[in-house]
């Protein structure tokens, strides 16, 4: 047979066992008998099988008797059944439990009523004294409860309740489980006599309790087999007639065994049991299990069992109790970590250079090894760390995921395995995003932990020759080693995150709002500076140019009166005069750029480079230009603001390359389908890249008016015709070596009637 055959055959063997159907097994142990009543007749419905071993009347006999006729038939044993009134059976709920007890020929017998199914159950075993019993238990639960102390640690009070329990019902071997988040169980206390294997310490797979036994272990807190080879006792009928199926028996203590666990505790050589009977229940789930077992076949009263209950719950109590108070103590220091990394990011006004400052707070938080912190332009690493690309992937990979904004994993491998070369630098990864618009991250890295796992038995499972799953045959220890993963991220720690990511996002809202704020009011104030620059460049045209006309007019009128020195400071006032006429223009040219409206029309970008070409012949006349133009589209854009800011771009290749004895100036496109890239290079002076953001400012120069003239606002109007059409710029440059300088606008259409 392939693997693939045995795989599929296993997988179809697992789906049988949990479509077992192990809460209406349609029989009983027969330690005791079972009688169902209808509530409505107060008759017997049901029966089982064996009632005649106890009681000598058969099961065709007690079938619709009336329980008035049963108790008054002298066969009964139980007439303190008479004294239950309609009221007391109106105050059971499903599953609750009374006792009753009653004699017959000398022998006590105990019945366990409970309401379920929509009948009454009442269940039948032979009992101790109940006066004696409640003598010897009493003090035993009273002094266990008396020793618990606030320090005494989960597994200290395991080991506690086991010798409890193994002291009050004679087993000789008790273990206490716990389960891990996958289900599997760890024997974390024990104690067993001499002949019995130790099992301390070892592993049991979540796959030995299928998921619907596990809900019920939460239902019924205690599970009772006193014989593994007994023979079970069918239901008559076997339907129940209120229903018209199987009998529910969930809350049942004789309801009978899936002959699977039988199977699973014979090959433990486990004659006897309460395996996995007495529940450890937090918050609603199973977190661990009592199980006793014995050599030989050994009954437990109905007294010791309610005892060992009680303990249960109790138990239950106390874990759930401790396992509450560890979380608080580690949530409170979580919370005082996260206060601090707020107030070094409201210290910083960042947080980015918050968590910079303190960054053994910041990596200690979850107990990591390493940590980042990324966003859109930075990625910061703190300790152990994948390399910086793969932390980028990571986060690409985050950002397109579905899910929480908490991710968190202790095997990355098997998470994410379309970044196969994360898992070569850690095992396990927690992340937060900490903005709902970007791609920004916070993670937290650890280590693989390779280390070995002790099972008790090698943990699969096999099919037998009929197909049905079979238990292992050997509970031998078994080693495993297990590699990939990391120690898991508690459950307190990614609250944690979660609640640090709320506080953080709370900083950058507030951030947001005030650049908000800050944005209104700048360009508010761009406005009124608009304004004053118009009005002062308006008013300075006419006296300038009334200082260059009359330097101009006294120098033709006196210049043979004038001496050489008087003729050079009279021409120093006319040049100075005339580029301050250019500037105040070229000032009232930026602030006309944000008043005037845009008017859109279909722009020829070829016809217009050979436009500006030709109006500024005279500047490069005598020189030797190479002009390289590329395939130029027709684009939407405002024709004069347009034309202005591809002149001034043309005229700052030709001024930048007149040291060159052959000026190379090339104009080229680059469309995508959503925007236009035009391009002028040029092999020029060039300049030093990290001046490259002073380029687009006003009054920004890089060279000196000796070398190069020009008024500084050219680059200035660029930009702000491009961003009023939607584009930015952007500037490329080498040193002697020349630049490029590159505008991309949006493609835009014109509507039917603008054209």
């Amino acid at each position: 047979m392939t693997t693939t055959a045995i795989a599929a055959d296993l997988q179809a063997a697992i789906e049988n066992c949990a479509r077992e159907p192990i809460r209406t097994p349609g029989s009983i142990q027969p330690q005791g008998f079972l009688l169902v009543i209808d509530e409505a007749s107060m008759t017997v419905v049901q029966v089982s099988e064996n009632v005649t071993d106890w009681i000598e009347i058969a099961p065709s006999q007690l079938l619709g008797m009336h329980l008035d006729d049963l108790v008054k038939s002298g066969s009964a044993f139980v007439d303190q059944l008479s004294d239950l009134d309609e009221d007391q059976l109106q105050a059971f709920h499903v599953g609750d439990t009374t006792l009753i007890q009653g004699e017959r020929a000398g022998q006590l017998f105990a019945m366990m009523l409970h309401r379920n199914d929509g009948v009454l159950i009442a269940e039948f075993e032979p009992a101790s004294d109940a006066s004696s019993a409640h003598g010897r238990l009493y003090p035993l639960i009273r002094s266990f409860i008396s020793q618990m102390r606030e320090d005494e640690s989960v597994d200290e009070l395991c080991l506690r309740s086991v010798g409890f329990i193994k002291r009050i019902t004679g087993y000789g071997r008790v273990n206490a489980y716990r389960f891990d988040k996958e289900g599997n169980g760890v024997v974390n206390a024990e104690l067993a006599d001499d002949g019995y294997d130790k099992y301390l310490g070892l592993c049991f797979p979540a796959s030995d309790i299928p998921q619907q036994a596990r809900e019920l272990y939460c239902a019924n807190r205690i599970r009772i087999i006193a014989d593994v080879d007994y023979a079970p006792s069918p239901i008559i009928p076997a339907h129940n007639p209120a229903t018209g199926q199987p009998l529910d028996l969930s809350f049942a203590t004789l309801r009978s065994v899936s002959p699977v666990h039988l199977h699973y505790m014979r090959n433990m050589g486990t004659g006897a049991s309460m395996s996995m009977s007495i529940s450890i229940v937090m918050n609603g789930q199973l977190w661990g299990l009592i199980s006793c077992h014995n050599h030989a076949p050994r009954d437990v009263s109905f007294q010791t069992r309610t005892a060992c209950e009680l303990l249960g719950r109790v138990l239950s109590l106390q874990v759930e109790t401790k396992g509450a108070h560890l979380r608080s103590q580690k949530m409170l220091s979580l919370r005082k970590q996260i206060v601090q990394m707020l107030g070094a990011m409201a210290d910083h006004d960042s947080v980015l250079n918050g968590l910079k400052s303190l960054s053994d707070v910041f990596l200690g938080f979850v107990g990591a090894s390493g940590a980042a912190v990324v966003s859109d332009t930075e990625c910061d690493l703190y300790g152990l760390t994948p390399p910086q690309n793969q932390v980028h992937a990571l986060a690409t990979w985050l950002n397109n995921r579905q899910g929480s904004d908490v991710f968190h994993s202790d095997n990355v491998g098997r998470d994410i395995p379309n970044l196969p070369g994360l898992a070569k630098s850690i095992g396990g990864v927690l992340a937060v995003s900490i903005s709902e618009v970007h791609s920004n991250y916070i993670l937290w890295f650890k280590p693989e932990q390779t280390h070995v796992v002790h099972w008790a038995g090698k943990p699969e499972k096999v099919v037998d020759v009929s197909g049905s799953l079979s238990p292992r045959q050997s509970f031998a220890k078994w080693h495993q080693t297990v590699e990939g993963y990391s120690t898991p991220w508690d459950e307190t720690e990614i609250e944690g995150v979660a609640e640090l990511r709320l506080a953080v996002l709370g900083i950058v809202l507030r951030k947001a709002e005030e650049l908000a704020q800050m944005a209104t009011e700048l360009k508010r104030s761009n406005k009124e500076l608009e304004a004053f620059s118009y009005s002062v460049s308006h008013d300075l045209r006419a006296p300038l140019r009334h200082i260059a006309g009359y330097a101009e007019l006294l120098t033709d009128m006196e210049q043979a009166n004038l001496t050489e020195r008087g003729q050079r400071f009279l021409g120093t006032i006319g040049e100075s005069a005339k580029f301050a006429g250019t500037l105040v223009d070229n000032l009232l040219s930026f602030s006309q750029m944000g008043r005037s409206a845009m008017r859109l029309s279909e722009v020829n970008l070829a016809a217009m480079i050979e436009s500006i070409k030709r109006e500024m012949e005279p500047e490069y006349q005598g020189r030797t230009i190479e002009w390289i133009t590329g395939e130029l589209p027709i684009i939407v854009a405002d024709p004069a603001f347009l034309h202005l800011a591809m002149r001034n771009l043309v005229a700052n290749a030709i001024k930048y390359t007149r040291n060159e004895a052959v000026a190379v100036i090339e104009i080229t496109a680059a469309e995508t389908a959503d925007t236009v890239t035009v391009s002028i290079r040029d092999n020029g002076v060039g300049f030093d890249m990290q001046y490259a953001g002073k380029l687009f400012g006003v009054f920004q120069r890089l060279h000196r008016m000796d070398e190069f003239e020009g008024t500084g606002i050219g680059l200035a109007n660029v930009r702000r015709i491009v961003e009023r059409h939607g584009g930015t710029v952007k500037a490329e440059g080498v040193l002697d070596q020349g630049a490029t300088f590159s505008i991309t606008l949006p493609k835009k259409h014109l509507s039917p009637v603008a054209r």
